[in-house]
């Protein structure tokens, strides 16, 4: 094919999408899966007005999806965020069908049937064929490439990834995903569409994972390497990564995931990249799986049954006075101090503060307290030759911190250990003392999530923005990968990293290359 006669068929595509420029109530709208995402998918369409059909080949399934609808829109008019007239409008618009040829007029179908490439390669096809020319597809896929599941049908351009998550009708994040061969329009209409259906929709490329999926990986994973390591147990590491303003721990969450689900997408992401050290599964989770303990879906997981809640912080005695705050003189981690200093005040801590130091963190009638660079807390007693020192973890949340890693030079006296332990509890955070870890929990599990989201970044697959968007409200993380690059700076994230690679000499801790610039980059 010439390049003229391209240009003349992308000129022709250009608004040629039914769902782009249709009003709701014209434009009908297939769902192919009635599990809990599709009667989701289905819900959200007909609340935006939309003719919805519903087709699942399991005999039932789509009546009974449309009754569990029902169910749920009964639960909004109780509570009177629906009048019952609104609810019977809506489930009139979904309509349950065993064919698909009766999606046939369909502007939009959303595939959402197994995650497996073969069954939605064919529904794809068939779809293809039966569709209007102006009618778009879409494929919920969480993980498989929307370019692979677009190969073999006839009009690829029109195939857009739509993935939603799970509450579909709560959960405001879309990825719209597009492969190698998508309409650029397209993807625009189902961006637009995501809006109008009250989404918050980001633009990401076919790569293994999309955004969620990839850059969430080191939250599960460096919790996993920390338990393989007896750094702590899943309660500490659980408690202190909720003290960094996660709503649940990484092993709490593996629990409600299912560990059979976690470590499956662990795999996929894994072998997509081609054995990719940064994304490796686990021998730990590999372990559950294998012993049946898949969480609570089994009874049994890293708890039994449901975790139990924080404990209380106890009531410190009272601090004496001498805290200064040291500030390292090549400023790596301004915005972590500032942060920790603002804190300081507000419990009403009196501190001095030096700057210029070879150092940052905290000091105390002769305990250091150095804020975690990635070495060991035994490395740094020995480098300073100084017994009474502790590593501490980044305090990036203190607001909403319950607990904080500490890790102790092996020489520690006992009286050293318990003025950090009653400082923290003065600022209300449990210590949490931990075996001596490169980088300790949130400090190292921050700064690979930072990392993962530049190298996304820096390979096309999202923007910053979308990165921050879709992390906070695809799995509600308390910041942004990028929030937290700017409050932590790059030198201190990347000079973690490069600390990590000395102690464990493995690619999974190698910097971006966006993430290496970022620290040359004077005019940020």
């Amino acid at each position: 094919m010439t390049n003229q006669m391209q240009d003349h068929m992308q000129d022709q595509l250009q608004g040629a999408w039914r769902i782009a420029v249709q009003p709701a109530a014209q434009a009908p709208v297939g769902v192919v899966g009635a599990g809990v995402m599709g009667a989701g998918i289905a819900q959200v369409a007909a609340q935006a007005g939309h003719p919805v059909h519903l087709l699942d080949v399991r005999e039932g399934a789509a009546q009974s999806a449309i009754a569990q609808i029902a169910k749920a829109l009964e639960g909004l008019v109780l509570k009177g965020r629906m009048s019952a007239d609104e609810r019977e409008a809506l489930l009139a618009r979904i309509q349950p069908e065993s064919e698909l040829r009766a999606l046939a007029d369909c502007a939009l179908v959303v595939e959402v049937i197994v995650e497996k490439l073969e069954p939605k390669q064919t529904l794809l096809r068939d779809l293809d064929a039966l569709l209007a020319d102006d009618a778009l597809i879409a494929s919920n896929t969480s993980s498989i490439s929307v370019t692979a599941l677009a190969n073999g049908m006839r009009r690829p351009e029109r195939l857009v990834g739509m993935h939603f998550f799970n509450p579909v009708p709560l959960m405001k994040l879309v990825e719209v995903v597009s492969g190698a061969e998508t309409d650029t329009t397209a993807a625009q209409s189902i961006y637009a569409l995501s809006q109008r259906w009250g989404k918050s929709p980001v633009h990401a490329k076919s790569t293994p994972g999309f955004i969620v999926n990839r850059i969430a990986r080191p939250y599960y994973a460096e919790t996993l390497a920390l338990l393989l390591e007896q750094a702590g147990t899943p309660a500490e590491l659980d408690r202190a990564m909720r003290g960094a303003g996660f709503r649940m721990g990484p092993c709490e969450l593996m629990d409600l995931i299912g560990h059979d689900t976690n470590f499956l997408v662990t795999q996929s992401v894994f072998e997509a990249n081609f054995g990719d050290k940064r994304y490796m599964p686990s021998l730990v989770q590999k372990a559950l799986v294998d012993g049946g303990r898949l969480g609570r879906k089994t009874g049994k997981g890293f708890y039994e049954g449901v975790p139990p809640a924080s404990l209380p912080v106890p009531s410190p005695e009272q601090l004496q006075s001498g805290l200064v705050l040291h500030q390292c003189a090549d400023r790596s981690w301004d915005g972590l101090m500032a942060r920790l200093h603002d804190w300081l005040v507000h419990k009403g801590v009196a501190v001095a503060t030096c700057k210029g130091s070879t150092w940052s963190g905290l000091a105390l009638d002769g305990l250091e307290m150095h804020l975690s660079s990635g070495r060991t807390a035994a490395h740094l007693a020995f480098e300073r030759q100084h017994a009474d020192l502790v590593v501490m973890d980044w305090p990036v949340a203190p607001d909403r911190c319950d607990g904080l890693a500490l890790a102790c030079a092996p020489r520690i006296s006992d009286m050293a250990r318990q003025k950090a332990a009653n400082l923290l509890r003065q600022l209300g955070w449990e210590p949490l003392f931990l075996r001596d870890a490169p980088g300790l929990v949130c400090a190292r599990s921050v700064a690979m999530l930072v990392n993962e989201a530049a190298d996304a970044v820096w390979q096309g697959v999202c923007d910053e923005a979308a990165a921050d968007v879709a992390m906070k409200l695809g799995v509600n993380y308390p910041a942004g990968p990028f929030e937290w690059l700017a409050l932590c700076g790059p030198h201190a994230i990347a000079g973690l990293l490069d600390r990590l690679f000395e102690a464990y000499r493995s690619e999974r801790y190698r910097v971006s290359p966006m993430l290496r610039q970022r620290c040359f980059d004077t005019t940020r």
